[in-house]
């Protein structure tokens, strides 16, 4: 079973679409390449509260485990 960490990357569209990631208390701040491929409802099955579109720049809501799940992420990167 995918890990949240890795359900919150297959909806920011890959591994390979994230450019950065960073946490910031409650929310994933990430900048992505193609902004199209973000799946919203991939990234709220996976346990966000909200997601943010600001062109490439997208922020998921997940709450006080955003410090870790984004450090398990840049691992993966």
């Amino acid at each position: 079973m995918a890990s949240k960490a890795e359900k919150i990357v297959a909806g920011l569209g890959g591994i390979e679409n994230i450019e950065e990631v960073e946490g910031c208390i409650t929310r994933l701040r990430t900048e992505v390449v193609d902004p199209s491929k973000v799946d919203e409802a991939a990234l709220k099955a996976a346990g966000a509260h909200g997601v943010v579109k600001m062109g490439t720049a997208i922020q998921v809501v997940i709450g006080t485990d955003a410090d870790p799940i984004a450090a398990d992420i840049e691992d993966m990167m």
